[in-house]
């Protein structure tokens, strides 16, 4: 993977920090780094969510170093930032049911654990501090596409710790000078997602169904819509807004695709590539979802010269390919 080269800038004169890099887009973040000759690419992790495992085939290159710690800990964050060119700050507890269940860790890890970063990033005078920021801030905002100055109410403790992350960068770009760049994903998947546990997200789960022959839950009408994006696209966006030395002052941009497609599409399409015909079996809605969500990325386009590079079905080929030969052939 990362055959496309996202930068023209000689990386190997610089060091990246990424939060949450054995988690799933960090994971893929330190390969895309490691892969195109990044000097030094630093992972703080907790390993709370993340697997170490995600890491291993990098354990021997000079250039990667892996650090645990804890971004609750101020200790940890500057300790982690020392000697760093730029930061990627992937490390968060996602997930809305999760939220639901446990507001105040997720208030916690999201909120607290963000703050602490950006003081560490701010008093080591990093280059640039990247954060990942999440489409559920549109909140109850009807309008499609999503336009970043356009948010309604948040609708999970989730999505309101994503939204303070917002407040409070920009409040350093505005009091202290400066300025990060949040990136708003929309349903990122890939390799390297987690198949397992009580939150995982909705792709990987349909694919364990499909590998497996079994009928996948979904949750409603399966009418729910999202502008699921393919991990790569979010490893070029941070790699863009890393290496953007245009920015004065706080910048949200949306990271997705700009096409919709709705959970009874997404099963259509892995039964399509699995050769099955299951139908999916229906449960109620769950609390605190968006029925609906589709980004406008002309903000991406233009700022950092994002254009993503995989469509729903391209990615979800790939990931498919990804869990068959790398999860189940092994099992």
């Amino acid at each position: 993977m990362y055959e496309h080269k996202y930068h023209n800038e000689d990386i190997s004169k610089y060091s990246f920090l990424i939060t949450g890099g054995a988690g799933f887009i960090g994971s893929n973040l330190v390969e895309y780094l490691l892969k195109h000759g990044a000097g030094k690419v630093r992972v703080l992790d907790n390993l709370s969510t993340g697997y170490y495992s995600n890491l291993e085939r990098f354990a021997t290159n000079p250039a990667f170093e892996f650090v645990e710690g804890d971004i609750r800990n101020l200790a940890d964050c500057q300790n982690a930032v020392k000697g760093m060119d730029f930061v990627s700050h992937q490390a968060a507890l996602g997930s809305v049911p999760r939220s639901i269940n446990d507001p105040i860790t997720t208030n916690e890890v999201n909120i607290s654990g963000f703050l602490n970063m950006l003081v560490a990033a701010r008093d080591e005078n990093v280059r640039q501090f990247i954060y990942a920021a999440s489409s559920s801030t549109y909140g109850d905002h009807p309008g499609l596409p999503k336009v970043e100055d356009k948010i309604g109410n948040p609708l999970s403790p989730y999505a309101v710790t994503k939204y303070v992350n917002e407040l409070y960068a920009a409040v350093f770009s505005k009091t202290y000078g400066f300025h990060t760049i949040g990136l708003r994903y929309f349903n990122v998947f890939g390799p390297y997602q987690n198949l397992h546990g009580p939150y995982a997200a909705v792709i990987p789960l349909f694919i364990e169904a499909a590998l497996k022959g079994e009928a996948p839950s979904i949750n409603g009408d399966g009418e729910t819509s999202r502008d699921f994006t393919f991990v790569d696209n979010a490893v070029q966006a941070n790699v863009k807004a890393l290496l953007n030395s245009n920015i004065d002052q706080h910048e949200v941009i949306n990271i997705a695709v700009g096409q919709r497609t709705t959970l009874n599409q997404l099963w259509q399409m892995l039964c399509e590539l699995s050769g099955n015909s299951i139908e999916a079996i229906h449960n109620p809605e769950r609390r605190g979802d968006v029925r609906h969500s589709l980004a406008d990325v002309s903000k991406a386009e233009t700022f950092i010269q994002y254009k993503p590079q995989y469509s729903i079905k391209e990615g979800l080929g790939m990931t498919y390919k990804w869990y068959q030969n790398e999860v189940y052939s092994k099992l």
